[in-house]
Formats: structure tokens, C-alpha cells, sequence
């Protein structure tokens, strides 16, 4: 039933129940607030098909299309969306307005851009969650350290490598578990990324959650040596582990998109003039990111408001 429909399904069956009982369809009009017009239609319509689903409404999709875009210009425009073109792209090409190719794409049921991978068109899949801790996603981003004294964004790209020497002090491996349904994130920093050490790291990861409430079933992964050790499995003890398709990083985006704005609100938001100037800043992040920042996915509202409405199972 469409928002402005006058009468409901039951007052349409009343018409013909009143009219047999010998009510005129101005009376029955003023009875159920309509006009006689609408009366008449309704009563044209069951009498029609008495024992049908007369008092549906009828689709007002005319019977005839005459400007309706032809079936060869819909063929030329799906051929060019199957090379990954936009509607506006298309449009540019076939000489169209932009609107009309939108509408052809819709009708005919082809997925926007941003829900296929690009190099093969098949719709990516997305990965759905119900409740915290359902998924976990792990993952370690590499970052270089910070010389002491600043970086070039400091000091400036002449000072900092005189003559192009370097002045690298190594790679720093921040660590993150990332619950996929609220979006809570644990970080740390740390020397490596070697078996013992990212055992350790989900050790404290575990704990992290486990004090907010939540009950981890599954983690999700990456194929690398450290995930696939012993130390890691012995970590995770019953909780299921998860692997990623080799060489298909979006599997994990949850962690993947974690990571860009982990580089650009904290390792790249403010010049640093140490290494440990920048790893104690992660701590003061990382709250305001959980308990703070705002998130499209949540409706605008931070990640803890996830975990405020748990289920007794999950407390």
C-alpha cells in the first residue's frame, strides 16, 4: 500500500460488504471519509474479479514506454559498463545524459562500481558480524622509526640526508586486533613481528577484550610465518583461526582501512622528534578512536556504544 493511500485493505473490502447491504457509494463514500470516485473504482475493481486480490493496488508503471532508451543503445551502454565505465563515463561516450545511463544500469541490475574488484568485475563479498567478538582481525603495519631530533618533516630533506646519506634507525611494527563489528582496536608497538612477539601481542590483545566484555570466538589473518606458528596457535588455544586468501588483503579490510587511518591521524598527523615521542602519542589515540571518534558505520557514534547493550553471554 502506497503512503497516501486513502483507503485501507480493510476499509476497500467494507465497499462491496456495504453496498450489497444497500448503502449508495455517497453514503459508503462519507462513511469511510473518500470521495464517490474512489468508491465507484474500487467497486468496478471487485466486481471485476470477486474472488481475486482485487483490493490490491495496481502498479501505475504505464503499458507503453515510447521514450524508454532502445534495447541497441542498453546493449552499447552494458558493453561499456562491463569494461568498469561510470555512468558518467558512459554517458561521455554514447553522447547521453548521465541520468538516463544511470537509470538503464539500475533497471537492468548491474552493481555499482564500489561493491565489484576492479581487475576481475565480480562483486566483492563483505564479511557481516552480529555481535562482538564474533571476529577479530589481526594484522601488523611497518612503519620507520623516527631519528631522534625529527625526521626531514623536522629538520628539513637537506639536513636530515646530507649528500643522500640515510639516517633510518630500522622499522617499527605496530600490531593491531580489531574487533570486526564495533570496531574497538587494540595497537601496540613493537620490535619485530617474529612468533613469540606476536603471541605475546594477542596474549595482551585477549586480555584487552576480554576486560570490556567481550567473548572472542574467531581471529582473521593474514598468511604470514608469525600467524601460522606454534607459539601463535598455543596463544589462541579454542578460538578458531581464520586465514585469508593468499595475496587478497581486502579479506581483511576491516584491519587494512584500520591501518590508513592509523597512519593518518597518529604516525603522520604531527611531525615527531623521537620514536618514543610518537609510540607514546598511540596510547592517547587509540582512546579517542574507541571511545571517542565517530564512525560512519556506527551511525556516527564511537565504538564503545557497541558494547554497551551486551547480552549477559557476552558480560
Amino acid at each position: 500500500m502506497h503512503g497516501n493511500a486513502r483507503l485501507t485493505y480493510w476499509a476497500r473490502k467494507e465497499i462491496p460488504v456495504r453496498h450489497q447491504a444497500g448503502w449508495s457509494h455517497a453514503a459508503i463514500a462519507e462513511q469511510l471519509g473518500t470521495s464517490v470516485a474512489t468508491i465507484s473504482k474500487w467497486w468496478r475493481r471487485f466486481l471485476a474479479d470477486p474472488q481475486g486480490p482485487w483490493f490490491l493496488d495496481h502498479s501505475s508503471r504505464p503499458l507503453r514506454c515510447p521514450t524508454q532508451t532502445s534495447p541497441d543503445r542498453e546493449h552499447q551502454i552494458l558493453a561499456l559498463r562491463a569494461r568498469r565505465l561510470g555512468p558518467a563515463r558512459i554517458a561521455w561516450r554514447l553522447e547521453m545524459a548521465p541520468s538516463t545511463v544511470h537509470r538503464v544500469l539500475v533497471r537492468t541490475g548491474c552493481n555499482r562500481l564500489a561493491f565489484m574488484d576492479r581487475p576481475s568485475g565480480r562483486v566483492v563479498r563483505r564479511i557481516t558480524t552480529t555481535r562482538p567478538g564474533e571476529l577479530v582481525n589481526i594484522d601488523v603495519k611497518k612503519l620507520s622509526r623516527v631519528p631522534d631530533g625529527g625526521g626531514w618533516r623536522v629538520i628539513g630533506r637537506q639536513v636530515a640526508r646530507p649528500g643522500r646519506e640515510r639516517r633510518s634507525r630500522g622499522m617499527a611494527y605496530v600490531h593491531t586486533a580489531i574487533d570486526h563489528y564495533s570496531s574497538i582496536a587494540f595497537s601496540e608497538v613493537l620490535d619485530d613481528e617474529r612468533a613469540d612477539t606476536t603471541a605475546g601481542f594477542w596474549d595482551r590483545a585477549a586480555g584487552f577484550f576480554t576486560g570490556l566484555g567481550v567473548t572472542i570466538e574467531a581471529v582473521l589473518t593474514d598468511n604470514a610465518l608469525c600467524y601460522r606458528s606454534r607459539a601463535f596457535a598455543i596463544a589462541l588455544g579454542d578460538i578458531e583461526h581464520r586465514y585469508i586468501r593468499p595475496y587478497t588483503p581486502r579479506t581483511n579490510g576491516k584491519v587494512e582501512r584500520f591501518n590508513r587511518t592509523l597512519l593518518e591521524e597518529w604516525a603522520y598527523a604531527q611531525p615527531y622528534r623521537s620514536e618514543a615521542a610518537r609510540t607514546a602519542a598511540l596510547d592517547s589515540w587509540l582512546h579517542t578512536y574507541n571511545h571517542h571518534r565517530g564512525h560512519t558505520t556506527r551511525g556516527g557514534q564511537p565504538p564503545i556504544t557497541a558494547l554497551n547493550n551486551l547480552p549477559e553471554s557476552h558480560t
